[in-house]
């Protein structure tokens, strides 16, 4: 499980099988946690997190999505 960014409270991660989908990174919060597709941002599914978190959280993504889509590309 590669983490890409730690920022704050939030660790941005994927797994390493999952190799066959589209880019994506996951966000968790304590016991939340959220996915986006990367290209194009779009949410695929939250579990737990308000709406306004969801908007910070998908900021901070797209403040950081060349470095998230880099370490995709990069690690397979």
């Amino acid at each position: 499980m590669p983490t890409v960014l730690r920022i704050g409270p939030y660790r941005f991660y994927f797994y390493s099988h999952e190799s066959t989908e589209p880019p994506h990174i996951h966000v968790d919060r304590d016991n939340q946690t959220c996915k986006f597709w990367l290209e194009p941002l779009a949410l695929a599914r939250n579990l737990g997190f308000s709406a306004k978190e969801l908007r910070s959280i998908e900021a901070l993504t797209i403040e950081h999505s060349q470095e998230i889509l880099e370490a995709w590309y990069e690690y397979f």
